[in-house]
């Protein structure tokens, strides 16, 4: 599993120093995670001990998301096996890493996968791309979406976990006004690792309503005049 890097993210494998380097970034750069640990910080609900299981799962955990969303070449992955990599939520057939990128380009689209009719959908992940999806969410949290792993039950190879998932909505969705409010949602997730501590399969469980609900609570709202979206656009 992923492990410490002394010099880099506190709470994220491979982002030191050496590290980064030769890395081809999506934003050109790495990425900073200092909102987001704030934000986790003065709002978790577990602190684990260093070495623990559960503090090396939430490690990797973060990592994996950090490579999946920040690195453009899968040579450049540290946590997973591009080759092997399977993903699959709420038991739906699991997807390789190209399928994914091919039918939800990757991001949070393929964690928002739904089966609902597109009249009753507030996402729809199929017209979004990876950019479009990211700057929603990236707007609607400005501090960051702050992940905690709330109970381990079974170690590698085979890793099971409950997770939880929150931030403040202090900036726009998809025409919905912020309501300063805490959005938070709960799930399960099934990491599968291979011989060489490489993860293979990934598989989350959680009703992706939890989130969005949280989302369009405010007023409508007119895009085309809110300061935020011109200064990010």
């Amino acid at each position: 599993m992923a492990s410490s890097n002394p010099g880099g993210d506190k709470y994220r494998s491979y982002l030191g120093e050496d590290d980064i380097k030769n890395v081809e970034w999506r934003f050109g750069s790495p990425p900073n995670y200092d909102l987001v640990n704030k934000l986790f910080e003065q709002g978790r609900t577990k602190v684990w001990a260093p070495g623990s299981l559960e503090e090396m799962v939430q490690n990797l955990v973060k990592t994996w998301e950090m490579e999946m969303f920040h690195k453009v070449n899968p040579v450049d992955y540290k946590t997973v096996d591009p080759k092997k990599y399977q993903f699959s939520l709420n038991g739906r057939k699991a997807l390789s890493r190209k399928d994914v990128i091919a039918k939800y380009g990757g991001g949070y689209n393929s964690l928002l996968q739904t089966s609902l009719p597109e009249e009753f959908r507030c996402y729809n992940p199929s017209e979004e791309t990876f950019d479009s999806s990211l700057f929603s969410f990236t707007t609607t949290f400005p501090r960051g979406f702050a992940l905690e792993i709330l109970q381990v039950y079974s170690g590698p190879p085979k890793i099971v976990y409950k997770f939880r998932h929150w931030g403040f909505m202090e900036g726009p969705f998809k025409g919905h006004a912020p309501t300063g409010e805490m959005v938070e949602f709960f799930g399960m997730a099934i990491f599968e690792l291979d011989e060489h501590s490489k993860v293979v399969k990934v598989e989350f469980f959680y009703d992706r309503g939890e989130l969005l609900g949280g989302l369009v609570k405010g007023a409508d709202y007119d895009s085309s005049s809110c300061p935020l979206f011109k200064n990010t656009a």
